[in-house]
Parts: structure tokens; sequence; C-alpha cells
């Protein structure tokens, strides 16, 4: 049996009641979140966790760690043993092992799932005030945007994740540079004016942090601090526009007759 579970991005705030469960009737757990004190606090509800932390390395493509997560998680599993992959925030949001675990733990007859746990996403909707709903959303990773070539709808936001890692082309960087981030501009002023304001956002991750929401303008992203969590949010740059014949068909319908 494989559960992957997602802890929230708040320590101690996010933890559902069913993600708590299979933690505690675990045999064994893995962890990957990249705060010690997070990983500490996992270490208090089992006797038996396993960090995942060390499968990465400076220069080690990522798609080597995923898939080494991914193993040592199916180990336990084929040994009979009841495996807790433990990981930030939304287990299946920006976190390709536990995807892999468990499509492959599925594959080889075993039960495995995903709880769902509260991801950077809900806490940015939350702190900048942001309803999808309004105009809409699009999201991509950062350095996935930049390599493809996008259709984007300046009506509504732009959410580029990971945007600290801006450039990282899978060779297993932990940061991004002014030269990478100055091809990102460039990309996104096929779009947007230069002076356009977006967002810095940042969640907190310990209680007593507040949300990392700096607004600069596209032009300055090259000069500004970025870590691993950052996000750039976009809001729109022009305004929807309305289809006239679709509201006149959609009218026709509640019509008479």
């Amino acid at each position: 049996m494989l559960a992957c579970v997602g802890l929230g991005m708040t320590l101690g705030s996010h933890l559902t009641p069913l993600a708590r469960s299979h933690i505690a009737s675990a045999d064994v757990v893995f962890v990957g979140v990249s705060d010690g004190v997070v990983e500490a606090w996992v270490r208090r509800m089992h006797a038996d966790v396993r960090s995942l932390q060390p499968l990465y390395a400076e220069g080690k493509p990522r798609g080597e760690t995923y898939r080494e997560m991914a193993d040592v998680m199916l180990a336990e599993v084929r040994a009979g043993r009841r495996v807790c992959g433990v990981f930030y925030g939304h287990p299946g949001v920006f976190a390709q092992a536990p995807h892999d675990a468990i499509a492959r733990a599925r594959a080889e007859g075993f039960d495995a799932l995903m709880e769902p746990g509260v991801s950077s996403e809900d806490c940015l909707y939350a702190d900048l005030g942001l309803d999808p709903g309004r105009v809409g959303c699009q999201h991509y990773g950062a350095t996935q945007f930049m390599l493809h070539r996008r259709v984007v709808d300046t009506a509504a936001w732009l959410i580029l994740w990971q945007v600290g890692l801006t450039g990282d082309l899978g060779e297993g960087r932990f940061d991004t540079d002014p030269r990478r981030l100055g091809i990102l501009v460039d990309v996104l002023a096929r779009d947007y004016p230069r002076d356009h304001r977006a967002i810095v956002y940042r969640a907190p991750t310990l209680p007593f942090e507040r949300p990392r929401i700096e607004h600069i303008p596209l032009s300055a992203l090259p000069g500004t601090p970025l870590g691993m969590a950052e996000t750039l949010a976009i809001p729109p740059c022009r305004v929807l526009a309305s289809d006239p014949d679709i509201r006149a068909r959609l009218a026709a319908i509640d019509g008479p007759g």
C-alpha cells in the first residue's frame, strides 16, 4: 500500500485529518520537503521517517532524482509495508515523484492513492485576493513557458511557477540568474509592455511568516532576488472582449418560443 499525502504550505496549519491518519498508520514514512524545520515536525509524528532530500544533488538531472524517489518508496511497498510519502503543499502539484510512484505501484498490482493538500496556488488566491473565475487564470512552469510558444490571453491572469528556477533545463540547478530572467522578460514582452507591473509571490511555510507580495515592473525581474519557491503573478493588461453574437444566441434560448 502506498499513500502520497500533502502537508500543505504552512507548518501545522494545513495538514488534513486523513493525511495525518495515513502518516500515523504507515510502517515507513518518506518525506520530501525543503525545510528542515518541517521535516523535524514530521519526524515527531512517526518513528520511521526517511528523508528524500539527500537524493538531490547540484548538477544531478532532476529526472534521475525523481526516479530514485519513486524507487525507494516502491522498494518498501514491494516488501509488503504500508508506505506514506509526505510532500510539501499538494503532492500532485509540481511533484513528479508521487505521480510516478503511484502509477508504477498500481501497474504492479498494489493499492496506491494520493491525498490532496493545500497548495501554493490555493495560498496565492487567498493572499492576493485573486478569484480565478472572474477573468480567468493561466498557469505554467516558468521554464516550460519559455521553451514553448504559448498563445497568451492577456485579458486573464498569467501565473508562472518556480520562477526562481527560470531557465533550468533539467540539469539540477537550484537557482536562476539575471541572464535567464532577462530571456523570460523578452518572452513576456511579446505580449506585455515591459513596464507592466507584476507580483512576486511566496507562500509562508512557517506560522510566524508573512507571504512575500512584491509589486515590480516586468523589466525589473532580472534584478529581483528570487528563491526556489517564488511565483510570478501577472495581472491582465487588457479588458475582456465580449462576443455580442454569442450573447444574442444565448439570450434567444431564454426568450419566448
